[in-house]
């Protein structure tokens, strides 16, 4: 049989009823797989932060010393009960639900308000606990949803194991890939069905070096590491040719098939087709990845893989990111410091805590391209401006479209694509191709983001047949910015 490492996303665990359904009860066989999964839709944005919005969750209220974490942790605990009382109608089922995660909020509580207490003493820094707070805090959604999982699925006859790697046990921590081993070396798949948090304790600290791709990696590394055939990650859309709420669900259709250049372009902008890092630990160890619409379980979603050859000239996706920052320095004496300037500017945008998008450069200028909070991003500009005095030195919003294929003619496709969008209306701000064939981008106005997809998918994409995605309430049917 194929033995296969599963992700589920966490808008797809919100919907647990189509879960059950079309992925855990499935086939015949429930067993040789293995499941990873996300926390439910919106719990990790309100132990954190809103990865959308940046509305402060728990940790940041922590962070920022206020008061109001306590609540802010009560209202999650509100939640998660709310999620128990939908998924088990069985009362005995349910106390032991909110048993498990009422003790992992209690014990977070805690331990949160012990580290302030000791911060009030000037020879304790908030600031060297706050990773620390972080890891644990992010734990909490997937234990919860792990937890709840695997004690429904027993409850129907399937012998399901919780696979707990958050270190909640305090145990010492090892390397991830040590964990791993660890906990599956005593786990026969073919008799049970793991459910592991998509969080994992380990040396290397998963969230500082990570962030919020921390799941994929533990998805990642559980594929490699048990070498799984195939490695299959379950989300609330197809990886389609274009976002439907933009052009319309009746113009868009799945990709089929791709290679992984085009999931790490995807992954640039943002779009959660997967972690590169993730990708790369996949790709070294020749393991394909299927990304399947959970709401569509007898679609095949679409195939990435290394060996893919395509089409030459073939536009698979056009994918984009609004409110992007473009930081642009324009400085005479900058001519032959280029590098310099970079160096410099690239500990600036680090230090923040922005995501680099793309940059470009030219004898006396360079222009970055960033992604984050307007916090982070003012504090770039204002440490930009403080650096460098005598620069000109603007920040603009804009928004950044990728035209996307395994391989493309980067010249055609710059060519069409300025002629297209300047036939909207829309005028670029930059144009930049790489000599890798993947991918092109125009840089345009923000406002212009809506118009500037349109325009590029009617282009390159309608031309070909397309294939309507079925939609329901519980998802869109593409890639969600």
């Amino acid at each position: 049989m194929t033995y296969t490492v599963e992700k589920i996303g966490g808008t797809s665990m919100t919907a647990f009823d189509a879960v059950l359904d079309n992925i855990f009860l499935r086939p015949k066989d429930p067993y040789n797989r293995v499941f990873v999964v996300s926390a439910y839709g919106g719990i990790t944005d309100s132990l954190l932060e809103c990865k959308k919005t940046s509305k402060p969750g728990v940790y940041q209220l922590i962070a920022k010393r206020d008061d109001k974490w306590e609540e802010a942790l009560e209202y999650v605990e509100k939640r998660m009960l709310l999620t128990n009382e939908h998924i088990f109608i069985d009362p005995m089922n349910r106390i032991r639900a909110d048993k498990f995660i009422c003790s992992r909020i209690k014990q977070a509580k805690n331990c949160i308000a012990n580290i302030l207490e000791t911060c009030q003493y000037g020879q304790f820094s908030l600031r060297r606990y706050l990773p620390q707070v972080r890891e644990f805090l992010s734990s909490i959604g997937e234990a919860h949803s792990a937890f709840n999982t695997a004690l429904k699925l027993k409850t129907m006859g399937i012998n399901a194991k919780f696979v707990d790697l958050s270190g909640w046990d305090n145990q010492p921590p090892r390397s991830l890939d040590d964990t791993i081993i660890n906990v599956f070396k005593d786990i026969d798949v073919t008799k049970e069905l793991p459910i592991v948090t998509g969080y994992a304790y380990c040396q290397e600290g998963l969230m500082g070096t990570y962030d919020r791709g921390y799941s994929e990696m533990t998805f990642s590394r559980i594929a490699s590491l048990t070498q799984a055939d195939l490695a299959i990650i379950h989300k609330e859309y197809h990886l389609s040719s274009a976002d439907p709420r933009v052009v319309g669900t009746d113009k868009v259709f799945p990709i089929g098939r791709t290679n992984y250049d085009v999931a790490d372009q995807l992954a640039n902008l943002g779009m959660e087709a997967i972690h590169p890092n993730a990708a790369a630990g996949l790709r070294e160890s020749n393991i394909k990845i299927q990304i399947k619409n959970t709401f569509e379980p007898e679609h095949k979603g679409t195939l990435i893989s290394s060996d893919y050859q395509p089409e030459t000239d073939k536009v698979e996706i056009i994918a984009g990111k609004e409110k992007v920052f473009a930081l642009h320095l324009f400085d005479q004496t900058m001519v032959g410091q280029v590098d310099n300037v970079s160096y410099e500017l690239m500990e600036i945008i680090s230090d923040a805590h922005v995501n680099l998008i793309g940059k470009e450069m030219n004898a006396n200028s360079i222009t970055y391209y960033l992604g984050g909070n307007t916090e982070s991003l003012n504090k770039v500009l204002y440490k930009t401006e403080k650096r460098y005095p005598n620069a000109s030195i603007k920040g603009r919003m804009v928004a950044l479209i990728a035209v996307i294929g395994s391989q493309i003619d980067t010249n055609k496709a710059l060519a069409k694509g300025v002629l297209s969008l300047m036939n909207s209306d829309v005028t670029p701000v930059a144009l930049h191709s790489s000599m890798r064939n993947v991918n092109v981008q125009f840089v345009v106005s923000d406002k212009d983001y809506q118009n500037a997809i349109k325009a590029l998918h009617h282009e390159f994409c309608e031309e070909v047949p397309a294939k309507q995605v079925k939609t329901s309430k519980n998802e869109s049917g593409c890639l969600v910015h």
